[in-house]
């Protein structure tokens, strides 16, 4: 069975963690075929948005704990078992050209929530379980936790969640800002995505990519003064379809 299955449809490419008995707990495999989509999506001209989404109950558990089984990691670190795909698929995310959206169900915890927060956009159910339990196994954060949760919640917050291991609705990460939206259900939930997932695939996608890599200044934590001087200075030749979109303002 494969651990990772893409559907297209039109300019929108899914790609759904496909292990639904372990809530799709991630394996090295599957963030492997992560990392392989996620590349051929961006080769293909046509592809405008990709949803990453989950089978079954959950969008994923996060690493699975079974394959973590007599592995003795080092200063709670998991480098030799999963760091290294982990951290290129939360890599290839983070900067892939197109954007990236996270379509959350059912349950999202530790490295599901860490791949999520590199994505562009986080869409959820109110009653979606999220939570950052590496403390509650002796892990540490390496995929980016320490660093997303705080942008996206507040350093306090994020401080809170990550040392209580406690977990949280997809109605509080609405509230705080960590989710872009939390609907009632799954079928709104799907409405939801594919209505935005269409407006943005509609859009120019020269001028997208452009937004998407200046809103990165904005991340860089740069002083505002030098973020503003660079968004002038950068330049985007793949802008291609102004003049004709503008020629439809009329019309």
């Amino acid at each position: 069975m494969d651990q990772l299955i893409t559907t297209r449809k039109g300019p929108i490419v899914r790609l759904a963690f496909n292990r639904p008995r372990t809530l799709n707990a991630f394996s090295p495999d599957m963030l492997k075929a992560l990392i392989a989509a996620i590349g051929e999506a961006t080769q293909d001209q046509n592809t405008r948005v990709i949803v990453l989404e989950g089978e079954g109950r959950a969008f994923s558990a996060g690493v699975d704990l079974k394959a973590l089984q007599g592995a003795a990691p080092v200063a709670g670190r998991i480098a030799h078992v999963f760091d290294e795909a982990a951290q290129s698929a939360a890599e290839t995310v983070r900067c892939c050209r197109l954007p990236v959206i996270a379509k959350v169900h059912g349950y999202c915890f530790t490295g599901a929530l860490e791949l999520a927060l590199h994505c562009d956009f986080i869409f959820t159910t109110v009653d979606t379980k999220f939570g950052d339990t590496h403390v509650k196994w002796g892990l540490r954060p390496t995929w980016g936790m320490s660093q997303n949760l705080a942008r996206a919640v507040g350093v306090r917050r994020a401080r809170e969640l990550s040392f209580s291991a406690r977990t949280f609705t997809g109605a509080e990460a609405e509230a705080w800002g960590l989710a872009n939206a939390a609907v009632a259900d799954k079928a709104a939930l799907d409405a939801l995505v594919e209505t935005r997932a269409g407006e943005i695939a509609a859009a120019s996608p020269g001028a997208v990519a452009a937004y998407k890599k200046l809103y990165r200044l904005h991340e860089e934590y740069r002083p505002l003064e030098d973020a503003l001087v660079e968004e002038i200075r950068q330049d985007f030749p793949e802008i291609t379809d102004t003049v004709e979109r503008l020629k439809g303002f009329g019309a």
